[in-house]
C-alpha cells in the first residue's frame, strides 16, 4: 500500500511539470513580431524614399527646363551680338558723314547734292530699325546723370548750370543688347554744377 501511495505522488509530480512550460510558452509567443506588420513598415518605408526620390527628380527637371529656357531666351537674343558689334562701325561712319557736311551747306544743298545727303540719312534710320528689330537699341545720353555702367567719361566740361554728373557732350553714342551693353557711350561730364541748396533749419 505505501508502494502505491508513491507511485500516485510521482504521477502527480510529472503532470504538474508537464503544465508548468504553458505560461512560458504563452510569454514567448506574445515576444514573437507580427511578419505582416514587419512587411507593412518595410513597405511604408520603402514607398516614403521612392516618394522622396521621385519629388526630388520633379524639381530637378523644372529648375532644368527653366535653366534651358533661359539659356534658349539669351541665345536667340545675343546670338548676334558679335555682328551687331561689328555693324556699329558702319553706323559711325555713316553719321561722321552726314556731320562732316556744314549745317548752312545742308540748309542750301540741292540737285544732287541734297538727294546724297537725303539717301544717306535715310541709309542711316534704316540701319538703326534694323538693328533694333534685333533687340540692338541706340543709348543717347544727353542731358542725364553718368551711368559707369552705360557711359564711358572722356573729360570734364565745367559747366554750374547743371548739376554735377550730368551728361553735357556726347563725343559717340552708345548701343545696348536686350539688357546688356552692347558698347558704352563716350561722353563728357559736367564738372561743377549747382551747390544745393541750404536748409533753412540749418541758417536758423
Amino acid at each position: 500500500m505505501p508502494q502505491d501511495d508513491q507511485r500516485q505522488t510521482t504521477v502527480e509530480a510529472g503532470a504538474g511539470a508537464a503544465q508548468d512550460p504553458a505560461p512560458a510558452g504563452q510569454g514567448s509567443e506574445s515576444a514573437t513580431v507580427d511578419p505582416v506588420a514587419e512587411a507593412l513598415a518595410l513597405l511604408t518605408a520603402e514607398r516614403d524614399e521612392l516618394k522622396d526620390r521621385t519629388l526630388r527628380t520633379l524639381a530637378e527637371m523644372e529648375n532644368l527646363r527653366r535653366r534651358t529656357e533661359r539659356e534658349v531666351a539669351d541665345a536667340r537674343a545675343y546670338a548676334v551680338t558679335n555682328f551687331a558689334r561689328d555693324v556699329l562701325n558702319v553706323a559711325d561712319n555713316i553719321r561722321r558723314a552726314l556731320d562732316s557736311v556744314p549745317a548752312d551747306a545742308k540748309a542750301t544743298a540741292d540737285g544732287a547734292l541734297k538727294g546724297l545727303i537725303d539717301g544717306i540719312e535715310l541709309t542711316e534710320r534704316d540701319l538703326a530699325k534694323t538693328l533694333e528689330r534685333h533687340g540692338v537699341k541706340i543709348v543717347e545720353p544727353q542731358g542725364q546723370k553718368f551711368d559707369p555702367n552705360r557711359h564711358q567719361a572722356m573729360f570734364e566740361v565745367p559747366n554750374a548750370e547743371v548739376p554735377a554728373g550730368t551728361v553735357v557732350q556726347v563725343v559717340q553714342a552708345g548701343y545696348v543688347i536686350g539688357e546688356r551693353v552692347l558698347r558704352p557711350a563716350l561722353v563728357g561730364v559736367a564738372k561743377g554744377g549747382p551747390k544745393a541748396a541750404a536748409n533753412p533749419a540749418d541758417a536758423a
